[in-house]
């Protein structure tokens, strides 16, 4: 399923880069289940669909060949054109992420829906038509310590080296770093990026975007329950 693209005027030559979003469903009780309490999971949901706007509307606007979004569940009126949608795979994260490279051919770029805040200053060196050419993959580091992004040249080798990759912990952006460095692969950072899953990330992250959805989002959520 694609969503058709609605451009108008001159727009950036696109970089021969595939950008996928790995998402879920914004629905209440199955997202951001760490900002309850002091939010209610509604609250939560709706912080993580302005989240999950922001990501897709930055995205939206780069210039990629195309744009992926690997969704568990259905799409909502958040989903802005130009977008293909497929189906998340199962089993684990790693698994997960490593199926939706594995369905892309050539460079591609993975992003998640907890870094409202991303901007296309922050992706510019990946976005590069260099990008590649003195290294084999990009890393974003996450201030908790996993990865907010992952980009490969060659996303057909994403199943070696992301499965079995241990996610969600302190260390997993070590050691997903690790595992392309152990096959050889030349590794850049793109900056350290705090990603929404504690009340006290939503609140940075809202302070750092104060125009986002997400700010919008967090500021009516914290008012209406007091949360501080």
């Amino acid at each position: 399923m694609t969503a058709p693209a609605q451009r108008t005027g001159s727009a950036p030559a696109p970089t021969p880069l595939t950008v996928l979003v790995i998402a879920k469903e914004p629905v209440p009780g199955r997202v951001k289940t760490r900002l309850t309490p002091p939010f209610t999971p509604a609250e939560a949901a709706e912080l993580a669909q302005a989240a999950l706007a922001d990501t897709l509307r930055t995205v939206a606007d780069l210039p990629a060949v195309r744009r992926v979004l690997v969704l568990a569940g259905a799409t909502g009126p958040w989903l802005p054109a130009g977008f293909d949608v497929r189906p998340q795979s199962p089993g684990g994260l790693d698994e997960r992420i490593a199926a939706a490279f594995a369905a892309c051919h050539g460079p591609a770029l993975l992003l998640g829906m907890d870094t409202p805040h991303l901007s296309a200053r922050t992706l510019a060196p990946v976005l590069a038509a260099d990008a590649f050419t003195a290294c084999d993959a990009w890393l974003g580091p996450a201030a908790d310590g996993g990865f907010w992004s992952l980009a490969l040249a060659d996303a057909q080798a994403a199943p070696v080296l992301v499965r079995g990759v241990p996610m969600s912990r302190p260390d997993t952006g070590a050691l997903q770093r690790r595992r392309l460095t152990d096959a050889g692969l030349r590794v850049r950072a793109l900056p350290v990026l705090r990603d929404v899953d504690t009340v006290a990330d939503a609140a940075e992250v809202a302070r750092q975007a104060p125009g986002s959805r997400f700010a919008r989002a967090y500021q009516a959520a914290r008012h209406r329950t007091g949360a501080r």
